[in-house]
């Protein structure tokens, strides 16, 4: 009966309810919706750091993230081979040649990470090869061809069959370069990542610098959840004078915006819930005493107070179910419509781009994230019935009779 009856108070003042129904919904989907759009944010920027920067796991020779000089090559690769072939966790891996140098044309010069690569396996742990905007994949054939970023060629008034000369110190110490002819442009999601690289195939980096051996494995997995045991298990098992890291630690400030972000979004979610409490808390106040003289009656008849509570609680309750879950579910629409569609930056994509972040964002939502906001959104509208329920139940029934509506 209480459930019949709290629901009929519910709707005794239509436009009351509705109004409030209305915020609810309207701050339930806004506050879902910017926690979707900060966690699209972290989320592209994570897969684009993965794909073009880090991959999942990464190894080097100890001392070469702090000086990465040219002779400071992995030591003993043909023992971590095998590991990384025979492991049904890797998706792919791929060794580098990293040299740190000078890029020049007829019209410009540049400092530039030169990046001596596979071609085969380069292709499987970074998506480069289909970034090419003109021009064409680096050919196992000819004489030194070299891909270079949009961002570079602009720079050095390059295009395709353009010629460029990269130099750099050798292992010996001596200053050597070559000539290298551009087989192809890319241009990725960071335009910090596109100025700073250029790509060459690794036998003629090796040549031109006299070094043999790769200063850099990067390993794919195929379950982003195994990424710390497998970087654990490498450890244990390749030489102490090699460092293994993952991509968090690779990327220790993208960490910290993780962190921050989901602080940040617990933050909204605080201060929508206290809001949505105390909008909650006046209209049932406002309901409450308005039938101050109908549950004096109540209680002269005998209905305890108890019941009296339980009922301002239940429709508090039903306000909460109602504005809670036709939030949530206008919400997932909504994410499910703009996860098809995406959301369109281009006005501020280079600033995006700055942070290696897409120009058409896609949010993010889990289902955790959804069950959370439901929760709390019912906890704090039952929560909320307490107070206006203790007011009116404090009186006693003459009392409550006597009061002019």
């Amino acid at each position: 009966m209480l459930l019949k009856l709290a629901w009929r108070n519910v709707w005794r003042n239509k436009m009351r309810t509705s109004i409030m129904l209305g915020a609810m919904i309207f701050g339930v989907v806004g506050v879902i919706l910017m926690m979707g759009f900060m966690s699209g944010f972290i989320d592209n920027m994570v897969k684009n750091t993965i794909q073009w920067q880090t991959s999942h796991i990464q190894i080097h020779q100890k001392n070469y993230a702090l000086n990465p000089d040219i002779n400071l090559v992995i030591d003993e690769e043909k023992e971590i081979t095998p590991l990384l072939n025979d492991s049904s966790d890797v998706k792919a891996w791929s060794s580098r040649t990293l040299v740190n140098g000078m890029i020049a044309s007829a019209r410009s010069t540049r400092g530039i990470k030169i990046n001596g690569i596979n071609l085969q396996m380069e292709k499987k742990i970074t998506p480069l090869s289909a970034h090419i905007i003109d021009g064409e994949w680096l050919s196992e054939t000819g004489r030194n061809p070299i891909l270079v970023s949009q961002k570079t060629a602009e720079r050095l008034k390059l295009r395709v069959g353009s010629k460029v000369v990269l130099t750099f110190s050798d292992t010996t110490g001596e200053v050597t370069g070559a000539a290298f002819r551009v087989s192809g442009i890319f241009k990725t999601s960071s335009s910090t990542f596109d100025d700073a690289n250029t790509y060459v195939r690794k036998a003629d980096l090796q040549k031109v610098g006299k070094v043999f051996q790769d200063h850099e494995i990067a390993i794919l997995l195929n379950d982003n959840t195994k990424v710390e045991a497998f970087r654990d298990h490498l450890i244990t098992n390749i030489n102490s004078d090699n460092s293994v890291q993952d991509w968090l630690q690779l990327q220790p400030i993208l960490s910290t915006m993780m962190s921050s972000m989901n602080a940040g979004n617990q933050v909204i979610l605080v201060i929508f819930i206290v809001a949505m409490g105390f909008g909650i808390i006046n209209i049932l106040l406002m309901s409450v005493f308005e039938r101050t003289r109908e549950f004096g009656v109540l209680m002269a008849v005998g209905m305890k107070k108890d019941r009296i509570r339980y009922l301002i609680i239940l429709e508090s309750g039903f306000l909460g179910l109602l504005g809670g879950g036709i939030g949530v579910l206008l919400s997932i629409l909504c994410i499910a419509v703009f996860n098809h569609t995406g959301i369109p930056l281009e006005s501020m994509a280079q600033g995006l781009n700055a942070f290696g972040i897409d120009s058409v964002l896609y949010p993010s939502i889990s289902w955790h994230q959804y069950a959370v906001v439901s929760i709390m959104v019912f906890f704090v509208s039952v929560c909320a019935g307490l107070y206006p329920a203790h007011q009116i139940i404090k009186k006693n029934p003459v009392q409550a009779m006597a009061e002019k509506q």
